[in-house]
Parts: C-alpha cells; sequence; structure tokens
C-alpha cells in the first residue's frame, strides 16, 4: 500500500532522485499480499516493499529499474514461477499478478498523499491503467474524475492507540505499534512520567487525565485503549470513559487477581463486559518486548475477528480479507 513505502518515496523525492513504484492491481488466484500492495524503487539501486511472499521481486525490481532507465510505464503480468528451472515445483500460489509500473506521482498529487498521512486525513488516490497512467486524488472516491480503466486506493485515518500511563511498557508498545500504522497517543497527569524522555517521536505523549482527554477526542469502533498506570485513580477513568463508548479494544495491564479486584470496582460501569483483562494473548514472554508483542496481538486479533490461536491449529484463511483498494 502506499502508506507504508510512502516515507522512502518522500524521502528520495525531497533528495531530487526519481523514483518508481510497482503497484499490484490485478491477481488471478491467490497470493500473500492484498491488491494495492507497493514496491518503490530510487534511482540510487535502493527499494522498499513486496508484491508478494518474495517470489516475484526480483522480477519486478527488474522492470521498475527499466523505467526508471527510460522505458516507458505500463502494466504487466508476472508469476511466482517465471523464474523456475523446468523441473521445479511451481508455488501453490502461483497466480498471474498484473503490476502497474509507473512513476510516482508528481505534483501536486505527491503533496497530498504526503499531507493526507502526516495529518491522518483521509484520501483516495487513482491512477490510469491506461496510458499516459495519469494520478489524481479527492477526499472521496466519487469526487474523482473518470478516466476509464483506473486502480483507486483510500487511505484512511490510523486507528489510534491509547496507552493510559507513561511507563517503559507503554514506550515499548510505542515503538512497536507504530509499525501496524497505528496513532499512539500517550496519556499521563503525572508530570515526572510525561518528561520521563523515553518515548522518542514514537507517539504524542499528553499530560492529561484519561477520561478528560476522551471527552474531547471521542474514540471509535477502530481504535483502542489499554491503561498502563497500575493506579486505580488514572486507569478505572480511562476505562469507564472508552467503555462508555463504541471504543473497539479495551483492556488492562495486570494479574488476574488485580483484573478481579478491577472488575468489582467497576461494578457499575456501561460495556464492562467489553473490557479485557489481563490484556494481552498468552505467548508466555516474560520481557518488555514479549509482552508489548503479546498485547498488540490481541488487537490484531480482534481488529480481524479472530480468537488469536496457532495457525497450524485453524483452518480459517491466513490473511483476513480486507478490501482497501480496487480497480
Amino acid at each position: 500500500m502506499l502508506r507504508e513505502v510512502w516515507p522512502f518515496v518522500d524521502d528520495h523525492r525531497r533528495a531530487g532522485r526519481p523514483v518508481v513504484l510497482a503497484r499490484l492491481v490485478g491477481r488471478d488466484g491467490p497470493g500473500s499480499r492484498p491488491l494495492g500492495a507497493t514496491m518503490a524503487a530510487a534511482e540510487d539501486g535502493t527499494w522498499r516493499g513486496s508484491l508478494s511472499g518474495g517470489c516475484v521481486e526480483g522480477i519486478v525490481l527488474d522492470t521498475a529499474r527499466a523505467v526508471l532507465a527510460g522505458a516507458a510505464p505500463h502494466v504487466t503480468a508476472v508469476s511466482p514461477g517465471d523464474e523456475l528451472l523446468p523441473w521445479e515445483d511451481t508455488p501453490l500460489c502461483a497466480g498471474e499478478l498484473r503490476v502497474l509500473i509507473t512513476p510516482a506521482p508528481p505534483e501536486p498529487v505527491h503533496t497530498a498523499i504526503t499531507t493526507a498521512l502526516a495529518e491522518d486525513r483521509p484520501l483516495t488516490v487513482r491512477v490510469g491503467l491506461r496510458p499516459p497512467h495519469r494520478w489524481s486524488t479527492a477526499a472521496t472516491a466519487d469526487q474523482l474524475p473518470d478516466m476509464g480503466p483506473a486502480f483507486t486506493e483510500e487511505l484512511t485515518a490510523r486507528p489510534r492507540l491509547l496507552l493510559v500511563g507513561a511507563t517503559d511498557l507503554a514506550a515499548v508498545l510505542a515503538t512497536l505499534a507504530g509499525t501496524l500504522h497505528r496513532k499512539v497517543v500517550v496519556l499521563d497527569p503525572r508530570p515526572g512520567h510525561v518528561a520521563s524522555g523515553a518515548f522518542t517521536g514514537t507517539a504524542d505523549v499528553v499530560r492529561a487525565w484519561p477520561d478528560e482527554w476522551i471527552a474531547r477526542h471521542p474514540l471509535g469502533i477502530r481504535d483502542a485503549v489499554v491503561t498502563l498506570s497500575h493506579d486505580p485513580r488514572i486507569d478505572d477513568r480511562a476505562l469507564r470513559a472508552a467503555l462508555a463508548g463504541p471504543t473497539g479494544y479495551v483492556a488492562a495491564l495486570g494479574s488476574r487477581a488485580t483484573h478481579a479486584q478491577r472488575l468489582r470496582r467497576l461494578a457499575d460501569a456501561p460495556g464492562l463486559d467489553r473490557l479485557t483483562g489481563p490484556a494481552g494473548l498468552d505467548p508466555g514472554g516474560a520481557s518488555l518486548a514479549g509482552s508489548a508483542l503479546s498485547i498488540l496481538a490481541e488487537i490484531v486479533a480482534v481488529d480481524n475477528g479472530r480468537g488469536g490461536r496457532r495457525l497450524r491449529d485453524g483452518d480459517l484463511p491466513i490473511r483476513s480479507a480486507t478490501v482497501a483498494a480496487h480497480t
């Protein structure tokens, strides 16, 4: 998706280096990456992104570099088995991929995408599948011009992750959550915790009581709240505020005994049945990173309506079906 490679694209644009994008715009058969998956190749030989599990990226990079060298932009077809020798097994996911190879969008489309991602504003981006492969943007798809066959991606605002308590675990969570494209906000009314210096640009750290902040910034079903302060005077206010609205995931750190005590305190809170405690799945990790991974894994599972069981023990598709782009 554009969000995954855009920092790379923007950095090279600012440095004056051309970038070519390879975007997955169609597929016959299964695949490991969704439509809209994007690779970006720069003039200096560096690249980011992927279109499959790794089996077509070399072919796509060669094609992208040819466009960097002056070849015409185009839609090309590649298959995971294209580089195999005759006696080698073809991957079971070897459906044909249709890939649009085209220079990264010019102005004003580049700035529109950069601004939307930086400000977490929705934006719809369209690129034509026929020459001259024009780009356009608008707030919604129905505001875009009709350009015939085209590929459209809707960039949505990142879901928020509220971490209540500016703790060492919150700092690790903030770092990992950024890779999941979540906007992280750390809330803590204690000045000493807010000023710890543990959050180096990975989150917005706000000195505030969590219930007052939530009242000013209502949460939605894609948002998540995790309380980490271990102080009921702080955590309980956050939980009551989050459970009173449609917040998609509300969880509290702590032991089972602590959680039982918490449930007694919050017995009159609306939506208490939605509260998860102790927070996280059960990988058995004891480190800060292990605990953070446990919590984020549960958030991802809840987002996708999954229980978080081992893949080998299930029979559902490995990846939840999400529609983020369309032709």
